[in-house]
């Protein structure tokens, strides 16, 4: 039977998760990083000339940003796996839709200063809730006109004027890594570069910030960050590049945590040897967990034991791993604690209050903490595990029913948002670890 694709499979809106019957054996190569896509996205799109992107994730997050770039004038058209992206002068009197990508919401407006009109930013309800005023402030004091109602939240239009005066501001990014993304990003192009200092607790997800480092060194931007809590980005141009997308190391979670689940093994062809990315940190993880982790030229391999072990971690720097690593909690010999997390009740729902509600719903025994989740393992048994629009709820929940009867999880289908037919790989992962090939999502030739 052909693999299904977003495109030809209807995914039902509540999906009864699989159990494992034997121990997965499986290789699975996860698409491209949505974190380097939507960057390197934006950065082709203010470059001095046309880019190619090598295997970029097409997802809904991904779409939505190549979406709003073409309104804005930019070309990005397909050209087999890859997307070629012909940057022109941003134009403005347009609409962008966020949907809940947060990717998009703070490091957009930023390039929409420079495209001549208005550009109007709305999403998703939720992300209607999502903190965003240090972006808004922050552009501000960099000399760009944003009309918000005072909301320091969406919906808001940002007046572009084609150019942008830029300078120093100071910000509290202790809620989002991605406040200051957002605010280096096109910093390059703006008249003065852009400064940006940090004032508040730390940073959260720190590694997504040298991601964003790199990738504008990669571009030829000079880009200064040797003093903590602050960053300069010099004006200058945009180099445009011929770049080949890493596969994202965070979708990957939900897989090689199956080999714990299972005592089986899985192979994640493609693990960079050398990366910005935070789910790097699976590595040390799922070690302390009690897997055999092995990453050599071919890529990563994960082998699992005869349980799992409980764990104390701090997660502050890849609170992204969180849904999948209590997850793991949950099923483990002995009990867990996860800290450094309190910012991920900011995130595409509060994700504390929903991994401790639904892992109860299962009988499991989660307690929130000022920062982070308890775990005391539990006998689990099946039920609905709602997902909240969140796509790691919605892995997280995959997760447990490998060793669960009758997990349902709700609304499967907003995995698009990171990874386009999950329920497709995951079955074939569990059937003896076929690769389907990444078909684009709907849209993504346009």
């Amino acid at each position: 039977m052909a693999d299904p694709s977003p495109a030809t499979a209807a995914v039902p809106a509540d999906w009864p998760a699989p159990r494992a019957t034997t121990p997965v054996d499986a290789t699975v190569r996860v698409p491209g990083s949505k974190s380097l896509t939507n960057r390197l996205l934006l950065l082709a799109a203010l470059a001095d000339g046309p880019s190619r992107l090598g295997s970029p994730l097409r997802s809904r997050d991904t779409l939505l940003m190549a979406a709003a770039l073409r309104a804005l004038g930019v070309g990005v058209a397909d050209d087999g796996p890859d997307w070629r992206v012909t940057p022109g002068p941003l134009r403005g009197n347009v609409d962008v839709d966020t949907g809940l990508a947060g990717t998009v919401l703070r490091f957009l407006p930023g390039a929409a200063a420079l495209a001549e009109g208005n550009v109007r930013f709305d999403g998703d309800p939720r992300m209607r809730e999502r903190p965003v005023r240090p972006i808004v402030d922050g552009l501000r004091a960099l000399g760009v006109e944003i009309d918000d109602g005072g909301r320091g939240g969406l919906p808001f239009t940002v007046r572009g004027r084609g150019r942008a005066p830029g300078g120093s501001v100071t910000i509290d990014a202790s809620a989002s890594s991605q406040f200051v993304s957002g605010l280096l990003l096109a910093g390059a192009r703006y008249d003065a570069g852009v400064e940006v200092r940090h004032e508040g607790p730390p940073v959260p997800s720190q590694p997504h910030v040298d991601m964003t480092v790199q990738v504008l060194r990669d571009h030829g931007v000079e880009v200064d960050d040797a003093t903590p809590d602050r960053w300069r980005v010099e004006p200058g141009h945009v180099r445009a590049l011929d770049v080949d997308v890493e596969p994202d190391l965070s979708t990957a979670a939900p897989f090689v945590a199956a080999a714990l689940v299972t005592g089986g093994t899985v192979r994640v062809p493609g693990w960079p040897e050398r990366t910005t990315q935070a789910g790097d940190a699976l590595r040390d993880v799922l070690t302390a967990m009690g897997a055999r982790v092995d990453r050599d030229a071919g890529g990563l391999t994960v082998t699992g034991g005869d349980r799992i072990e409980g764990v104390d971690l701090d997660l502050h720097d890849v609170g992204e791993l969180t849904p999948v690593v209590t997850a793991l909690a949950a099923l483990a010999a002995s009990p867990s604690r996860i800290r450094g997390i309190a910012h991920l009740r900011g995130h595409e729902t509060d994700r504390l209050a929903a991994l401790a509600t639904e892992l109860g719903r299962l009988g499991g025994e989660v307690t929130e903490t000022a920062d982070g989740l308890a775990i005391t393992p539990t006998p689990l048994h099946g039920g609905l595990f709602r997902t909240y629009a969140d796509h790691r709820m919605a892995m997280a929940a995959a997760v447990v029913a490998l060793a669960v009867d009758g997990v349902v999880v709700q609304d499967v289908a907003t995995t698009a948002k990171t990874i386009p037919d999950f329920p497709g790989r995951w079955l074939a992962m569990l059937e003896g670890g076929r690769e389907p090939a990444l078909a684009a999502a709907p849209g993504g030739g346009r």
